[in-house]
Order: C-alpha cells, then structure tokens, then sequence
C-alpha cells in the first residue's frame, strides 16, 4: 500500500446524515488527510445530487458525481423485470442499485490510487454486506471503514454530532426519517415509522398521490415490450432511465406503488419499511401478465422458482455470483418470446390489465371459444373417465383398511 493510499479515503457519500458525520471522522477519528466522496446517480433528485456535492465542498471534500442512470435502468431495474424480482412484497429497489455504486466507488479509487473506503452503512442494516462485498469482489485488497457500525452509534447521536461539527442535515429529532432513492424504488424508514402499529404521516411520501386525491378519472397505459424489457409507453418509444421515470409518474399520479411491509433482513432482524415503487409495480405487473399469454405452464411454473432464486441473490447484493448468471441463463431464454403490448387500467390506487397481445401468444381463440367446434369436446370423454385414477383407488382402499 502507497503512502498516498494510506492518507486517501474514498467516501461512499449519498449527502445524508450517516454519510456526512463520515467525513470529519474520517480525518479526526481514522487519521485520513484526504476524503474523497463518490455520489453516484441512481435516479434520486437532482436537488439531492445537487445538494451532496455543495455540502462535500462545504466540508472540503475533493468530490465526484458519477451520472449511472441509464446504465442501472438498463442493466440493473431492467434485468429485475425479466426475473420479476419482489422480496416480501416489494420490487427490490435500493438492493440492486448497490452493486453499481459499489463497481463506481471503486472505478474512483483506482483513477486516483487509492484502497481505502468508507460507508454510512449501521450494523443493522442490509447494505453493509452489498457494498463491502461489491468493493471486496471488485477490489480484493481494499481496506473499508465503516464509522456508524464500528462506533456503534444512534441515530440520535448522529444528529448531535452533526450541529456539534457544523455539518448541515435536513433530520430533525422530530422528523428523523432516512430516505433512500433511486429510478426504482423509494424507500422511508426511521423514527416513529419504525414502530409497526403507526400509521405512516402522507408527509413522507413524495411520488404517489393518496388514493383520495389521485385523479377522479381513469387512466389507460400501453406498454410495450421486446425480449422481457419495456421499450414504449403509449406507443412513444424511450430510453431506458426515461421511461422508468415516465412510469413512475404515471403510476405515482394515480396512487400506485405505496407498500407498508414488515421486512426479514438478512441478519434475521424484523422491520418496519415503507416503499414508493410506482414504476416499478407498473412494469412487473404488465410484465407478469405478458408472460402469462406467451410462456407454457411449465415454464411458468418453474421460472416462479428461478425468479425467486434471483431475487434472494439480488436483495444480498451478490451481483457477480455465478449462480444468479446460471439462473439468468435460463430466464434470458425465456424472455426471448416475451415480446408484445400489455394495456393497463390505472384508477385511485388501483391497477388492472385490461389487455395483452403478442406474436407469440399461445392462445387461441378458435380453439378456447365456447362458440366454436373445432376443439372437439366429445374427445374429452375418455382423458375426463380416467381422470384422478390412483387418487381414486387410494380413497377407495383406505375406506376398507
């Protein structure tokens, strides 16, 4: 390890409360004579981009944004459809953007030569093993410092030691909620939503109307896709990032994509999460019923098991394991006839798909109609006869035993 090495600490900064109280650790507490921070844009606001890179000059950083939209939509949220990754009842949102900010964190560590990184991440949390494993799986010799969990802090003292040092936060001891937020997802935990019988304050939420005051009218969305990936909406052909966004917009101006769930974390701790995934539930939920009108019932059933395989890998954050590219094998081969326009019913809150079409539709309605004759129900006869056979013997010989 270089003498520059030693001194240089590259800061995974998203601007918020854990991630700032970082940066005079590092020096004061950590013996760091440089502090580099790394924001990576996922999708979050431009005021918050915006606002990390001010505060890092504020508190004397040399600081680098690195604009990853498009290529988390496409490579990260896009894959995610394709597998219809869900955890518990949620699209995984803040899961699988950690891998890139990990793979971008490390790509500025080796531009300036450093090994040395540092996160925001507790003791408690999911996002510790994501972001050591990805820097550790991209950079075998890095040396990661991780303040709030090594010194065992709350949040509380967090807030304290921030007005103490000058550094400015947007967390109160009132309003104490951590915010994380990327194209996919946006999740809202801390303080009082913590506790499992409070009911979450409409101050939280920031891309999803409540069902009252969503629109009064109804909305129709078309939604393209080719190869498993959504390509249109309304027939207007965008870039990946785009239509993401364009998604969440439609679906979050209409109620949709609020989830309240009590989640398993990997350390087997219980919370409390509030999620805003309008988007996201959008695209996975055309995307399911494409599958449904396209795949046979085996391949259905046994992608059920391969998607959620998937997303159990993605939600721990091991982007480069081998398994999830042998599962990915599969799941590409399946998405290749995923092809065609799912129609969708969007009102208060509520989502429903109306229609579905595709050149590779495995329907017919010749045969399915009950108006027509070609499917010969006189040939039923037999396969009806014969039906539950051993079930049947069985149920007649345990009733003489």
């Amino acid at each position: 390890m270089t003498e520059k090495s030693k001194k240089t600490v590259v800061l995974v900064y998203s601007g918020g409360l854990d991630t700032s109280i970082c940066i005079p650790m590092m020096k004061e507490d950590y013996g760091y004579d440089h502090v580099v921070t790394v924001t990576v844009d996922v999708g979050q606001s431009a005021e918050d981009i915006q606002q990390a890179a001010e505060k890092a000059k504020i508190m004397g950083t040399e600081h680098y944004t690195v604009d990853a939209k498009e290529e988390f939509a496409a490579e990260y949220c896009f894959r995610a459809v394709k597998a219809n990754a869900m955890y518990e009842g949620y699209p995984l949102s803040t899961s699988i953007a950690r891998p890139l900010i990990a793979a971008k964190a490390v790509e500025i560590a080796q531009k300036i030569g450093a090994t040395a990184f540092a996160h925001g991440c507790t003791g408690k949390g999911n996002d510790q093993f994501r972001i050591e494993y990805g820097i550790r799986a991209l950079m075998p010799e890095a040396v990661i410092h991780a303040p709030i969990r090594e010194k065992n802090l709350t949040r509380t003292w967090e807030i304290e030691y921030a007005k103490k040092k000058n550094i400015p936060i947007q967390q109160s001891l009132e309003k104490i909620w951590s915010i994380d937020e990327n194209l996919w997802g946006r999740s809202i935990e801390g303080g009082r939503l913590e506790e499992p019988n409070f009911a979450p304050p409409e101050e939280i939420f920031q891309w999803t109307s409540s069902p009252e005051t969503a629109p009064d009218v109804v909305t129709t969305l078309k939604i393209d896709f080719k190869l498993g990936v959504p390509v249109a909406l309304n027939g207007e052909a965008l870039g990946a990032s785009l239509l993401v966004m364009k998604a969440n917009r439609f679906a979050g101006d209409n109620g949709i994509g609020r989830i309240d769930v009590m989640e398993d974390r990997m350390l087997g701790l219980k919370v409390r999460e509030n999620y805003e995934c309008p988007g996201a539930m959008l695209i996975l939920n055309a995307h399911k019923a494409l599958e449904a009108l396209v795949l046979t019932r085996e391949e259905i059933k046994f992608k059920e098991k391969v998607d959620a395989q998937w997303s159990d890998i993605a939600y721990q954050g091991l982007w480069w394991d081998p398994f999830k590219d042998d599962l990915e094998a599969f799941i590409n081969q399946t998405q290749k006839r995923v092809t065609g326009t799912v129609t969708l019913r969007l009102y208060k809150g509520g989502m429903q798909v109306i229609g579905r079409e595709s050149p590779w539709a495995l329907y017919s309605e010749d045969l399915a109609s009950f108006d027509t004759t070609t499917f010969d129900q006189r040939e039923s006869t037999g396969m009806v006869k014969n039906f539950g056979l051993q079930q049947r013997m069985f149920f007649h010989l345990a009733k003489k035993l």
